[in-house]
């Protein structure tokens, strides 16, 4: 089962293609950047910038259909601000490389078919 689902975006793009695959291209420029800052401010101890960097890596994973995972995101940034569950951040950010992974190479092929129809 696929972890995006593009019908959001056709909707806020209006279908624009062109738009489309911005969106997808900067998303794949932002990954690495999240999964850096994530992983850093983890390491670090660094949890209310846990928070605020998975805020925003929220919005963007939600952009592209990843609804679970940016529900997700949301909690981490909750916990963060609470300063609970401690336990539960590196296996989110864990996660978050993971599926942000695969959804890369989903729009990879999504982006194909974008720009040959």
């Amino acid at each position: 089962m696929a972890l995006t689902n593009l019908n959001y975006l056709t909707t806020i793009t209006e279908g624009d293609k062109d738009t489309m695959c911005e969106i997808i291209e900067m998303f794949f420029d932002q990954v690495p950047e999240f999964v850096g800052n994530l992983k850093g401010f983890l390491a670090d101890g660094k949890y209310p910038e846990l928070g605020k960097e998975a805020h925003k890596a929220k919005s963007s994973v939600m952009i592209l259909g990843m609804e679970q995972l940016g529900h997700d995101l949301k909690s981490l940034q909750l916990a963060t601000i609470a300063g609970t569950h401690v336990e539960t951040y590196a296996p989110m950010v864990a996660r978050f490389e993971r599926e942000c992974q695969i959804a890369v190479e989903e729009l990879n092929a999504e982006l194909v078919k974008l720009r040959t129809e």
